[in-house]
């Protein structure tokens, strides 16, 4: 659970890039919009957020070079100093010893209200000794999605402290799928994709809070097989239905199900790249992955 001989050493790390020119440079005053923003919430508030999105990301991890990239930019724009957060990182840790759970879903809504309140997208940040940006991600290449593979594949992610996970898969259980990509949300992990996913892949990607994708990249929907529990029709419209609600919960246009449902389980709909991200699916086309 959370550790507060953590705290000191990840913040000492953001301090001292909290200028780099990747998280826009130091200020030099707020603007307009900022100081409407710091009216709106206090900096109570903002400190408190700050500090319990960062101990979430070093719990998650068991990483004292871990935090949120939502917390770098905040720490920096709004000129919050290390020093208080960390009080206050210790003050959270010692109010909410008793229900770790807590303390948890306080820190996940934190995250979010920073991602609203800097614009930035609330995802893993990790740092090499040397104080670098990590940028390691898990590569699976061709692998059928079947039962076991997400545990194999959080405990590779957690084993190679990866940032996101690139995966090209023909699909496979759409249960392993949702529990990954459940996995890769909670956790600030992106997801993302240079060659083929379809079916139950597909819900990995969506899971990612940044999914990315190259140009040549090909995703694939179609109707998934109905497992027996959903073997009647009413179940088959209720599995439909899960699929719907899986896609909007991860920020999807849900009506990609819908689609999915019309096409048939032994044929394939390759999506086009400009509509994976009108939908949400996608939210940027790279290059490539080393």
């Amino acid at each position: 659970m959370f550790k507060p001989a953590v705290t000191v050493v990840a913040l000492a790390l953001i301090g001292a890039l909290a200028g780099c020119a990747m998280l826009g440079g130091p200020n030099v005053g707020f603007s307009s919009r900022e100081k409407d923003s710091l009216d709106a919430i206090s900096r109570e508030d903002l400190v408190m957020d700050i500090s319990a999105c960062h101990l979430l990301r070093v719990s998650q991890t068991n990483d004292v070079a871990a935090t949120d990239a939502t917390v770098i930019v905040a720490t920096d724009r709004y000129r919050i100093p290390v020093e208080t957060i960390v009080s206050s990182a210790d003050d959270l840790l010692l109010e909410y010893r008793s229900a770790p759970a807590d303390l948890i879903a306080i820190a996940t809504d934190a995250c979010q209200r920073l991602a609203e309140e800097t614009g930035v997208v609330s995802a893993l940040v990790r740092f090499e000794p040397n104080g670098e940006l990590r940028t390691s991600w898990l590569r699976i290449d061709d692998a059928e999605i079947l039962p076991g593979f997400a545990k194999r594949t959080i405990g590779e992610l957690r084993r190679r402290r990866a940032i996101g996970l690139v995966i090209n898969s023909p699909g496979g259980s759409v249960y392993e799928a949702r529990i990954l990509g459940r996995y890769l949300r909670s956790n600030g992990l992106r997801a993302a994709v240079d060659r083929i996913c379809v079916s139950a892949c597909v819900d990995v990607l969506a899971g990612g809070v940044e999914r990315y994708v190259t140009r040549d990249a090909r995703l694939g929907i179609h109707q998934s097989k109905v497992p027996n529990r959903y073997s009647s029709h009413e179940g088959g419209q209720l599995y439909v239905a899960d699929s719907f609600l899986y896609l909007r919960e991860m920020g999807v246009d849900p009506d990609v199900a819908i689609v999915a449902a019309s096409v048939p389980n032994d044929k394939i709909l390759i999506i086009p790249l400009d509509e994976a991200l009108a939908t949400g699916l996608v939210t940027g086309i790279v290059e490539g992955f080393e």
